[in-house]
């Protein structure tokens, strides 16, 4: 879907970041489907009159049904510092996620071995390390609760595929909607309650701190926590 302008989260002249719906894809895939990115440059080429091809590029992504935070660079210096940033681990990637299991504690440090499955393009868990397995992990806590659902804000530590939606699962808190780890109905408009709320980095050229935040989804379920 085409980029609006109150989709941008953040924008100056080398990065842009904007609020991913759910359903979007980041980068093009064998589906055919246009990605984000090339949304993104749509937008900058019709907001600003560009002539000719306009540079966006993809510094990390989120999955398919997963909303927020995305963020792509205007030049191929903020996109090669960013990505030393994230390869380094000094970006700070926030997450929230709704479940409708209780975790063990209100706070948790959950550790596995995930091995990727190609052909199911799903991630499984293991506590002791296997051929193919990479060690992954994540801290998470709990910020509210209500009859239903848990509200859990989720810090990722390392970034293996469909980490966090796997290693939820694997301590038997599956993310609401996502019936691909578990849980046992889909959400209705086919998203999974995983939000890709905050990231805070230093900027690629002034050196400046830089934190921004995506607001969460109009989806109802989410609005059972927004104040």
């Amino acid at each position: 879907m085409a980029i609006r302008r109150e989709d941008v989260l953040y924008e100056d002249n080398h990065l842009i970041a904007v609020n991913k719906r759910s359903g979007d894809i980041v980068q093009g895939d064998k589906t055919g489907d246009v990605p984000l990115s090339e949304h993104v440059k749509q937008f900058l080429k019709t907001e600003y009159a560009k002539p000719g091809n306009v540079f966006c590029g993809v510094i990390h992504r989120i999955d398919r049904p997963v909303t927020g935070l995305v963020l792509f660079a205007k030049t191929s210096k903020a996109l090669e510092r960013m990505n030393a940033q994230f390869q380094k681990k000094e970006v700070r990637k926030t997450y929230l996620a709704l479940v409708r299991n209780r975790p063990p504690a209100q706070e948790g440090h959950i550790k596995a071995w995930l091995r990727k499955n190609e052909k199911l393009n799903k991630s499984f868990a293991s506590d002791k390390e296997v051929p193919g397995s990479l060690f992954s992990e994540l801290k998470y806590r709990i910020l509210a609760g209500s009859d239903n659902f848990f509200l859990l804000e989720i810090d990722p530590l390392t970034g293996r595929h469909h980490q966090i939606r796997c290693l939820l699962a694997h301590i038997g808190c599956p993310i609401t909607g996502d019936v691909k780890y578990g849980d046992r109905r889909a959400n209705t408009d086919k998203s999974i309650c995983l939000h890709a709320s905050e990231l805070r980095f230093t900027h690629p050229v002034s050196a400046e701190a830089v934190h921004i935040k995506a607001p969460l989804p109009a989806f109802n379920l989410w609005q059972i926590f927004v104040q």
